[in-house]
This record gives structure tokens, sequence and C-alpha cells, in this order.
């Protein structure tokens, strides 16, 4: 039997995955600074502890700055345009760090300023990528794209920090930077040639002003029974993400003494965790519900992840791949789930507010998790630090477990009793 596919299924087919394709391109770039940039704060200018917390902070606080105002930015500017003009700022702002060192002029100062740059190019860019898979995917098949575009995630966060860890022993973690530069540019070439995504219908006119579409998109959310505490539960997730990517570098170089290629390999952990969450999501939800599978991936996810601070050196790294895998895997399969119901619950001239919303207030709490264990690791020491962010995983299940997602199959769904609770259907 001949299958039929229409031009416009063919075309969307099309651009899904030049879409995919660009951002696993800038993906594994971005996987590389993720330790190339620290240890060039550590190594080359030789940053104190809480000088690389309020570096990792640097490039997560533009949640916090246009996190709410991105929403808006994504509905009136035409999309294409925008996420190629945020690659290119990218590029910019990596390359200039090598072109510094080579004229003996890089500073820290220079590096928060690029990674606060990188950062708030990085938020335009997220919320406008959230926008643009559920206009080219069938809502049917969402899950399965959200869940292939988080294993392909996780396969750059498996290989990325392996292949950072290794540039960096090979070129410096300078020259390793100039990877990440060159993949931001290789993803705006392949974006310049995606199609321009319609307006929406329904969106707001055009002269709404910002805080009224801010507003707009922020009230469906708090007032929303599943999307307010699946916000909250990110955001107490992403609390411990940002302090993770804070710490976990400089503790295992100098609590661990561990070289630069096995800090990388170590770190990967979590993108073999994310890429077996990613492929287990879909299956897990439709067996025994999306809000059930939330919940107990979270939990798990936190009990795992008191196994990272046993890593104390080399015969003891078995404790943070487990733990740093276990939580991650849990981060994701969560993501997924509660990304899908924001995307097919929100109306779709209020699906990039939604999206703004959610992830200003989840992922603005990543550079307060990042400055804040960098502080108490300057006082208290790395060890004590990474215990007590450990133990700051279980805040997220708390949340669950409090809302009423507890009480429910599905996040789409209402509450059931508890006869209807025991069938898995």
């Amino acid at each position: 039997m001949t299958t039929v596919i229409t031009g416009r299924t063919t075309a969307s087919f099309s651009s899904f995955w030049r879409f995919w394709t660009a951002t696993t391109v800038s993906g594994v770039g971005s996987a590389v600074t993720l330790v190339a940039l620290p240890l060039v704060a550590v190594t080359v200018l030789h940053a104190s502890v809480a000088q690389v917390g309020l570096l990792a902070a640097a490039g997560q606080v533009g949640w916090l700055i246009l996190g709410l105002p991105a929403g808006v930015i994504v509905q009136r500017c035409p999309l294409r345009g925008l996420q190629v003009a945020t690659d290119l700022i990218r590029l910019v702002a990596l390359a200039s760090i090598p072109l510094a060192w080579w004229l003996g002029h890089l500073t820290y100062a220079h590096l928060v300023v690029a990674a606060l740059t990188v950062g708030l190019a990085t938020v335009v860019f997220d919320v406008g990528n959230a926008t643009f898979l559920p206009a080219v995917v069938d809502k049917k098949d969402l899950t399965a794209r959200n869940g292939l575009m988080s294993g392909t995630l996780a396969v750059t966060q498996t290989g990325g920090p392996s292949l950072g860890g290794l540039l960096v022993q090979l070129s410096g973690p300078v020259g390793a930077l100039c990877f990440d530069a060159v993949s931001y540019l290789v993803s705006a070439l392949t974006l310049r040639t995606l199609p321009e995504l319609p307006r929406p219908t329904g969106a707001s006119p055009a002269g709404t002003g910002f805080r009224r579409q801010i507003r707009e998109g922020w009230e469906f959310v708090v007032r929303h029974p599943v999307l307010r505490p699946c916000m909250w539960w990110a955001t107490g997730t992403n609390f411990v993400c940002g302090a993770l990517v804070a710490l976990t570098p400089t503790y295992l170089v100098r609590e661990a003494h561990l070289s630069p290629f096995m800090v990388g390999l170590l770190i990967a952990a979590e993108g073999v965790g994310a890429l077996v969450g990613s492929f287990a999501a879909a299956r897990l939800a439709a067996r025994f519900g999306t809000a059930r599978v939330l919940v107990l991936a979270s939990l798990t996810g936190a009990v795992l992840a008191l196994a990272m601070p046993l890593t104390v050196g080399f015969g003891s790294t078995f404790f943070f791949v487990v733990g740093n895998a276990g939580f991650n895997g849990g981060v994701v399969i969560g993501s997924i789930v509660t990304r899908t119901h924001r995307q097919t619950e929100s109306p779709p001239e209020l699906l990039a507010r939604v999206m703004a919303t959610v992830r200003f207030v989840s992922w603005g709490a990543s550079p307060v998790g990042a400055a804040l264990s960098g502080l108490v690791a300057a006082t208290a020491g790395l060890r004590p630090a990474l215990w007590l962010v450990c133990a700051c995983a279980f805040v997220g299940p708390v949340i669950l477990l409090t809302s009423r997602v507890r009480e429910r199959r599905d996040l789409s769904q209402e509450a059931t009793g508890p006869r209807s609770q025991s069938v898995i259907q």
C-alpha cells in the first residue's frame, strides 16, 4: 500500500529535521562550553570558588532579566530572523574570549560579560524554539518529538562534556570555546533555511502593550490547577540544577583531584541519565499516566542525587555517575511530560507567553542556585555545599505531593477518586 504524503506534511517533516539539526549542533557546542568556561576561570584566571559560582549565575540570570518579555518578543518578531540573530550574538560573545586571551587581555569581568550575553540571547532563542516545535508537529506526535529533542539533548550532554574535557586537555579551555562559537554559526546558517511561521490566530493586536501581554500569560499559568504546581516543581528542580552546574566542576577538580578529561566524563553522566529518561518518558507516561510518572521520576531522582557527594577521589567516581545520571534522568522525564502538557493545554496565541512565564520563574531559579551554592562553598567548603544542594533535590517532589497533581493519573485530566486511581489503562 502506498502512503500519500501531502506537500504540507512533507514541508513540516523537513522543517522539523532542519530545526533538529540546528538545535543539535549548537547543543554540542554548548555542552563543550559547560566544561570549558568554568575551567577557563579556574585554570587560566585562577578564580575562586565564589567567582566560579557567580560566573555560572551570570550565564543563567538572563531568565530573570528577559524571561517574561521574551514571550512577547517572540510573538511580535519574525521567528526565523530572531533565532538566527540570537545565534549570531552568541557566536560573537564566545569568540571574543579566545581573541582576548590571544591578545593578552582576558579578564574575569570579560568572562562574566560574555556569559551574560550568551545567557540573554539563549533566553529568547529557547522560548522561540518552544513556540516553533508545536507549529510543525501534529499534536498526537508532540510527546514523541519532545522525547526525541530531549533524547538528542541527552546525547549532546553525554558526548559534549567528554569532548569538552578532551579539547581542554589538548588545546586548553580557551581553545575549546572556539568549538562552541563555530557551532552557533552552523546553527544560524541552518535555521536561515527554515520557513517563516505565520502569526498565531487570535494573537493580541499589534497595539497591545507589553505589560498587558505579559500579564495575560502570567495569569493563565498561575490560575491553572496543573500548570502552576508544575511550574513550582520546575523552579525547585532548576535551583538544584543551577547549583550543580556551578559546584561540580570545581568540586571534581579541587576535592576529588580529577583531571579535566575525567571531569568531562563524569559530568557527561547526566547525559546518560537524560538519554534513558527521554526514551522512557513517552512509554512510561502512556502506561502509568503523566502525573504519576512525574511524581515518581522526581522522587527517584532526588534519592539518587544523594550519591554524588560520596565521590572523594578516582576510586569513588561510580557514586557521582549514579547520582548525576539518576537525578538528571528524573529531571528529563518530568521536563518532557510537563512541557508537552503546556504545549497542548495552552491556547496557540498564548503559548509563547506561557512558556516564557514558566521559564522566567523556573529557569530564573538556576542563577540563584548557582550564586548561593558558590557562597555556601566559599564559607562551609565544597563537600558540605554539595551535600546541601543534593538534599534540596527533594523540594520538587514535595511540591508535587502537596498539590492536585498527586490526585491525578494524567496531568490533562481531572482528579480521580481512590477507586479509579488504582486502574492503570
